[in-house]
This record gives structure tokens, sequence and C-alpha cells, in this order.
């Protein structure tokens, strides 16, 4: 980005305040099960699923990678390069988060940062001139909710804390920044071909099938990871997520953190050699057959 993007909007033009915070300043909000708005926000859902809240969440729940994105979640393009996101799955019939039951939110120890941050909002943004990426913070404020008439009041830094979200902050940023790169860069970079959105998605969304990708030979054969450190991120999905990220960043912008075997070229080579001899076998195979078959008048 290279402006703010939510510099001198109207007040009326939604729940967004146009002030811009920093993680010393105060503001005031409180949520608590007293309150008579308590869990009116999870009725009305709009919630994009970041890579580590589909990790905590599918955790929660006992379900694969595959699996939870399947029951949970609803694909949609975050922007005109299509690249891939997911919401948060509401109810049938209704616009109430799926994880809401009678006593509240059934997930909260591992609900997602959106929810971690209501009624803060927050945002990545790289002005103009800059290369660094700035978090600003900024308050969402809805009819609905009575949490900002509450006499109690925090900086955003103490918020984020009693929040626990410092922890997502950390496992998503490098996400979030590939994302921010990849539309500021535009015609520089090129549009995402099929074969980097298929990677983004699996990087992002699918770890049980990055698991299964970097123990492959084809990924072995070109990335020199030694098998105990395979092994380490195979066990440890956290580190396998922020390996992801920086997968993602060396094949969409060339940032070169995960070494290359020597021999990845000639590994690559003989491999193709061997495909290619195995299909002039099968087709030769094939010829000689179709002569037996015109031979014997079948």
């Amino acid at each position: 980005m290279t402006s703010n993007p939510i510099a001198d909007p109207s007040p009326a033009a939604g729940p967004i305040q146009p002030v811009e915070l920093r993680s010393e300043n105060r503001f005031r909000f409180r949520c608590h099960p007293g309150i008579a708005c308590f869990n009116a926000c999870c009725k009305n859902i709009d919630i994009t699923l970041t890579p580590y809240d589909i990790v905590r969440l599918k955790r929660r729940v006992g379900l694969g990678s595959k699996e939870f994105v399947a029951q949970y979640t609803i694909p949609f393009e975050m922007d005109s390069q299509r690249m891939p996101g997911l919401k948060l799955r509401t109810k049938p019939g209704t616009t109430a988060c799926a994880f809401l039951g009678d006593q509240g939110c059934g997930v909260y120890e591992d609900r997602p940062v959106s929810c971690r941050y209501y009624a803060l909002g927050s945002m990545g943004v790289r002005r103009k001139e800059e290369t660094n990426v700035e978090d600003i913070f900024f308050v969402v404020r809805e009819p609905h909710c009575l949490g900002h008439e509450e006499r109690h009041d925090q900086t955003v830094a103490e918020y984020r804390a009693e929040q626990g979200i410092e922890r997502y902050d950390a496992m998503n940023r490098a996400w979030r920044d590939i994302i921010l790169k990849k539309r500021s860069s535009g015609p520089t970079v090129g549009a995402p071909s099929p074969r980097s959105l298929q990677l983004f998605d699996m990087c992002s969304y699918d770890t049980d099938s990055f698991r299964e990708f970097i123990r492959s030979d084809g990924f072995l054969d070109v990335f020199d990871v030694s098998d105990a450190e395979v092994e380490v991120l195979a066990r440890d999905e956290d580190k396998l997520l922020a390996f992801g990220m920086r997968f993602l960043n060396q094949v969409l912008f060339g940032e070169m953190t995960i070494p290359i075997r020597r021999d990845a070229r000639e590994r690559r080579i003989e491999k193709r050699k061997a495909v290619w001899a195995a299909r002039r076998h099968d087709a030769v195979a094939r010829f000689r057959d179709d002569l037996e078959r015109q031979k014997y008048g079948e």
C-alpha cells in the first residue's frame, strides 16, 4: 500500500473511526458476559480467516486441514488478482458464527484473530516511498455495541496482550506481508500463475498437504533441507506454517532463504530423461501392439 487507506473517511460512512492509533494510544472499550449486547457481534459475522486461525481451529475441533476447510469455511477471492481467501462459515440460513452456542463462543480459547481484536481494527500499511510495513489500529464502533460506553480504558498494547493477539499477529505477519507485496508490486511481478495460486492456497490453508509436499522427492530433490529438519517441521505445525511463508517468499519473489541443492538442475534433468524414456517405451509398446492386432485382423 502506498498511502493511508483510512485517511479522511466520513464518520457516517461506516463503523471505522477515522483516528489512527498506535500501540501506546488509549481507547475505551470492554466486553463481558454482563453487558446487554453480549454475543450480538457473533450473530452477524463476516470473518476472513488467517492461516494461524485455521491451524488453531482445526486443532480445536480435531479435523485435518482439508476437512476443516470443507466443513467450516467459504472460499472467496481477496483481490482482483484472485488471491484465494477463506471466510468463516455461518450457521445454515443465518449470519451467526458456526461456533456460537447457547453459552457463547464454543472455541473461545482458539477464536480467530478478528474476534480477538474486536472492537479494534488492525491494518498493515506501506506508505509511499517507504519499504517497511507499519501496523496501525483504529476503533470499530457498531450501533449495537455497548462496550464503548463501559468505563474502562487501556492502551492498544495492553488490549492486544489481554486478548492474546500478539502470538496471532506474529504467526500471520509474513502471510500479510506476502499479500501486500503482491498487491503493491502489480505489473512488475505480474499476475499470479495458476501454480502460484495453488501454492499460496496450500501454504496458507492446508498445512497437512504442505507437510506431505516437503517430504516428497520433488521438493527434496530441489531444496537442501535435511531429513531431521523435515521431521521437526512435520511435528511442529507452527514451525511448518512459518516455513511455508519462507517457501512462498522464495517461489513468488525470489527471496532465497531455503538453500537449493547444487545438483538440483542435474537431478531435474535426469528425472525428465527417465520420464521421457518411459513415455517412449510405452509409445513403442503400444505401436507394436497395434501392429500385432492389424497382422491378425483383430
